[in-house]
């Protein structure tokens, strides 16, 4: 059985959308959907700063942001920029003087508020350096920072409200001949947020940017992104996400691949997929599995393993993915390659020798593509 099997019935139609560059990065226009994070250091200290954002990038971060509230954080952003792996994003709020030092330091992205700048010149200087340096912006609409004459308009924050400050923003950046925009409309409430993207979705042909804003804590604040962005993905909306956590950005940068390869809409590692054990197992699967995805972190490819802990469900799961393992009895489980039966192996080996048994496969997997690659080069 192939390691990535097409099954129709779980497609996801993606709401059609200009494409933009962040650095190297596409995003929008049937790109695959992006996944950022944001450093949480002192951006003034570039060696702290880069070591959290090549951490991310090694969990798998598309692009990272990284906050400039003041002349030192920009001034160290050209270092971050130069030595990072990854597109780096420049988080500004109010000061159109850091987005223009952002520009200039090499940040592929700016992150603003077009509104929130200043005068219509300030805005035209900041897109003029945009422009000059090759970089992107987001549009980033938030529920907790709406405009004060929106907020007297609507009451208080609401999809509507949300909307009308997007496409406000989204006019200043148009009416100055640019184009090279994404936008996100953020909210904590998960019902807020989605409806303010739904309606933000047929407003514009812009990118998407998706989070659900401050969501909380490692646990509950991947629930709640989950169900939030989850529902957006499933109906096609979003090219591009953060999972928005007070936790380790590398947590946030899992948590969003998680999402995306539920929905199928992106595949990178290892996909466990693991029974919650019961007294019919034959062997320790929690602590087995929470051993396997430590010790398999450093697959990139994507790929299945099941690790079902009795012989109920265990041999029919073990028939879609590329490695499994089955509990039986007396010690031992039913080792299980590219769907089929294969041999037995005892639960004392069984760890070393299934991580051993996914790196063979990751390494086929990725030299069959090699050859594909090679033979699609030699016909081009």
């Amino acid at each position: 059985m192939p390691h990535n099997p097409i099954r129709p019935w779980r497609d996801v139609d993606r709401r059609p959308s200009r494409r933009i560059m962040v650095g190297d990065v596409p995003v929008g226009g049937g790109a695959p959907i992006s996944v950022q994070t944001m450093t949480n250091t002192d951006s003034g200290d570039a060696k702290a700063t880069l070591l959290q954002v090549t951490a991310a990038a090694e969990a798998g971060a598309d692009i990272v942001r990284v906050s400039t509230p003041d002349e030192a954080s920009t001034r160290a952003l050209k270092e971050i920029v130069r030595e990072s792996p990854v597109p780096i994003v420049a988080d500004i709020h109010f000061h159109h003087r850091r987005a223009i030092e952002a520009a200039e330091a090499g940040a592929a992205c700016l992150r603003i508020n077009p509104g929130n700048i200043g005068s219509g010149e300030r805005v035209r200087e900041v897109i003029r350096a945009a422009k000059d340096h090759g970089c992107s912006i987001r549009i980033g609409v938030n529920a907790g920072s709406l405009e004060r004459h929106l907020l007297e308009k609507y009451g208080e924050p609401c999809p509507e409200a949300m909307v009308e400050s997007g496409l406000d923003h989204i006019k200043i950046l148009e009416d100055n001949d640019f184009l090279e925009f994404k936008i996100s409309c953020k909210a904590s409430d998960v019902f807020l947020a989605a409806a303010a993207y739904r309606a933000l979705a047929g407003a514009t042909d812009a990118p998407i940017h998706l989070g659900i804003t401050e969501a909380g804590g490692l646990t509950t604040g991947t629930i709640k992104s989950a169900i939030g962005l989850g529902q957006l993905l499933w109906s096609g909306i979003g090219d591009t996400l953060r999972v928005s956590l007070s936790a380790d950005p590398v947590e946030e940068v899992k948590a969003g691949h998680e999402i995306l390869k539920a929905l199928g809409l992106r595949h990178r590692g290892v996909n466990i997929i693991s029974c919650p054990s019961c007294a019919r197992q034959g062997f320790d699967v929690i602590k087995t599995v929470e051993v396997l995805e430590r010790r398999l972190e450093h697959v990139k490819t994507p790929m299945s393993l099941s690790i079902i802990g009795c012989v109920v469900n265990g041999p029919g799961e073990a028939l879609m993915t590329d490695v499994g393992f089955t509990g039986g009895g007396k010690g031992a489980g039913m080792v299980y390659l590219a769907g089929a039966r294969s041999h037995k192996m005892d639960n004392d080996r069984m760890i070393d020798h299934i991580v051993e048994q996914v790196e063979l496969k990751a390494a086929e997997i990725e030299a069959a593509r090699e050859a594909d690659d090679a033979e699609v080069g030699a016909v081009g």
